[in-house]
């Protein structure tokens, strides 16, 4: 799956999942590691948890798998690495207090709910 069409896909299950803020930023010409960043608030620790695995299951159902998964043992602020797509789910407190989006400032928003999107499979009835 391209990068982008990988970045908007993951904001749109963060979406589904209601996470708070969503935002994806290109990054490729500013960072050498990845090619987007996306970042997004959920407001519990459960929410965060839900947000995760939502995130895993239905992009690996559709071919994407993460090389790590960092922070998971606390949910305060989940890094997911998909190699150009690395992903950032933090609570509130941890959103604003990192204020990774400063990162990125002058870095161009990727509008990801106009991105063409390829089905992404329910992986409950995938076997049907």
């Amino acid at each position: 799956m391209e990068a982008q069409v990988l970045a908007a896909a993951a904001a749109h299950l963060a979406d589904e999942k209601k996470a708070i803020d969503i935002r994806v930023f290109d990054v490729e010409d500013r960072i050498k590691v990845a090619d987007y960043f996306l970042v997004c608030t959920g407001t519990s620790r459960p929410h965060v948890r839900a947000i995760i695995d939502e995130l895993h299951i239905r992009l690996k159902t559709a071919g994407a798998h993460h090389a790590r998964a960092e922070g998971m043992d606390t949910g305060w602020w989940v890094l997911l690495d998909y190699g150009d797509v690395v992903i950032h789910v933090l609570q509130p407190d941890a959103r604003e207090y990192y204020s990774i989006e400063g990162l990125y400032e002058g870095c161009e928003e990727l509008e990801w709910q106009k991105v063409e999107l390829p089905e992404l499979p329910d992986p409950s009835t995938a076997n049907r």
